[in-house]
């Protein structure tokens, strides 16, 4: 208490703070929200059942709670106290037990006894002072001002979330703690102080006191903190490295790149279309040049004909005064012959009408080999993220493969389908509380995918409208391609407005492997 009272004093000592108003994006608080628990203690005397206190934790992983090394302390003194687990939605509550404590930094880790829950992505970068951040948590407050009795504090409830800013880091008690303005209570021990994105950036652990009153400052232990301790636990957890973006402004900069991207096109269109003009009136330049030339020998040549068909017919009438009849019919049929020729080489000579028709096989033979040159679409994608195009709220995404053909199958066993926003994957997770829309765009060579964190009410519904497609293989049949289609307008239409996370992957085309023959 003389702690409390002297941290108080020497809060009431610092120049006031002007809170800034939080800019949090409440999809992404109400996200974070659902990995958060009330942690109960239950004492057990003579076959009956007491509450003995609650405070607050989260999931670290999926079968891993963190809250405060103070709040579990009794179990360590009676041995009948049980630690119970009660999620923020559903009907279902948990066993724990506890597995690590760190007294000297206020932690300690609970395993679930049964049951997932979704789990929270740990901020590693620190929050500069005046920061944006949310408490989440059960403060006992509100239970009391809502006339709760204990039977009902154990039953599955949304948790308080209250806004402040970060007023700077303390080392308080050999361990490093985060100085803020959200109002803390008792019950918010052990829950989380989280980003506007709802990524965790410590563990809220007391408030300080001023004459009486309830917290006005909270403290909460520091992720420095806090990931020593996962690691020394060895437990695997997600870390979030990425800054905190809006999906308004993430759609308001895609908005202005695809105008951009629009006008570029514009303006290359233009461009093409007047290189393809220059080319068409340059190949009926060179075709009409080429038909005169062309005409040009067929005439001397026709003309050669003629000269060698008289010379011919002089022999002609040479062998005639000679009196050799045999040689003269041979002179005249080759007289004959040549005059033939030169009849038809001048008759056949090309004529200005085919130039056009030769300038025109000269447009697309070029043009042709401009299109061999881009080479095919269908081929094996490296699509690596780009951080500044993207809204990330856990770990940094690995690089994605992506085996693609014309017809929309990836990797030879996921069939897209093709609607306005190009070519399409809703998938429903089952291990989690997710539901993902994939996009890929083989002419940009673009990949996104828009993950949505749901409730338990939304994701069991979505659950079901993804049953209606029993196909699990690539198709290009209509009847299964309606389907598909169907099935994800169904799905698009059950997901909230905005995703909670924006991944844009730019994609490379890898080489084809080379045949050994």
């Amino acid at each position: 208490m003389k702690m409390m009272r002297f941290l108080a004093l020497l809060i009431a000592a610092c120049a006031a703070l002007v809170a800034v108003p939080l800019a949090a994006d409440p999809a992404d608080i109400q996200a974070a929200s659902r990995s958060v628990v009330r942690v109960v203690l239950v004492a057990e005397e003579d076959g009956e059942t007491f509450y003995v206190g609650h405070g607050s934790g989260f999931a670290v992983a999926p079968d891993k709670i963190i809250t405060n090394a103070h709040l579990v302390a009794p179990l360590r003194e009676d041995a009948s106290i049980r630690i119970g687990i009660i999620p923020s939605e559903g009907t279902t509550t948990y066993g724990g037990r506890l597995v690590a404590i760190s007294a000297r930094n206020d932690l300690a880790m609970i395993q679930l006894e049964r049951g997932r829950l979704p789990s929270l992505a740990l901020l590693q970068t620190p929050l500069d002072d005046g920061a944006s951040v949310m408490a989440i948590g059960y403060p006992a407050a509100v239970d009391r001002a809502q006339g709760l009795d204990a039977r009902e504090t154990v039953a599955p409830m949304a948790p308080v979330k209250t806004p402040g800013v970060i007023s700077g880091g303390r080392t308080t008690r050999d361990f490093d703690t985060i100085l803020h303005t959200a109002a803390l209570a008792k019950g918010n021990s052990g829950g989380p102080l989280v980003d506007p994105c709802g990524r965790v950036v410590g563990v809220n652990s007391f408030g300080s006191l001023s004459d009486g009153n309830d917290a006005e400052y909270g403290f909460a232990v520091s992720n420095r903190e806090l990931l020593g301790f996962l690691r020394s636990a060895k437990v695997d957890y997600q870390l979030a490295d990425s800054p905190c973006r809006s999906v308004a402004e993430l759609s308001a900069e895609e908005r202005a790149r695809s105008a951009e991207a629009a006008e570029a096109a514009r303006e290359k269109a233009l461009s093409e279309k007047a290189e393809r003009r220059d080319l068409e009136e340059r190949a009926l330049r060179d075709a009409e040049h080429a038909v005169i030339s062309a005409r040009e020998n067929h005439i001397a040549f026709a003309a050669l004909m003629l000269v060698l068909a008289g010379l011919a017919g002089g022999a002609t009438w040479v062998l005639h005064d000679r009196g050799e009849m045999e040689r003269r019919k041979i002179a005249a049929g080759a007289t004959g012959a040549l005059a033939l020729t030169a009849v038809l080489i001048f008759v056949l000579r090309p004529g200005f009408n085919q130039a056009e028709d030769i300038a025109l096989a000269m447009v697309k033979k070029e043009l042709g080999d401009k299109d061999e040159g881009a080479g095919s679409r269908d081929g094996t994608y490296m699509c690596r993220i780009v951080p500044e195009r993207s809204k990330i709220t856990s770990s940094s995404p690995d690089p994605v493969e992506i085996g693609w053909t014309g017809t929309g199958c990836v990797n030879d066993r996921t069939q897209y389908g093709q609607d306005i926003d190009g070519w399409t994957r809703v998938f429903v997770r089952n291990e989690d509380q997710l539901v993902a829309i994939n996009q890929f765009n083989p002419d940009t060579r673009e990949f996104r995918t828009e993950n949505f964190q749901l409730g338990l009410d939304a994701m069991n519904n979505a659950r079901k409208i993804r049953a209606r497609y029993k196909d699990k293989s690539c198709t290009a049949e209509p009847d299964r391609m309606a389907e598909l289609e169907d099935m994800q307008k169904a799905l698009r239409q059950a997901l909230p407005a905005q995703p909670n996370e924006v991944l844009t992957y730019s994609c490379t085309l890898k080489p084809a492997a080379k045949s050994k023959d």
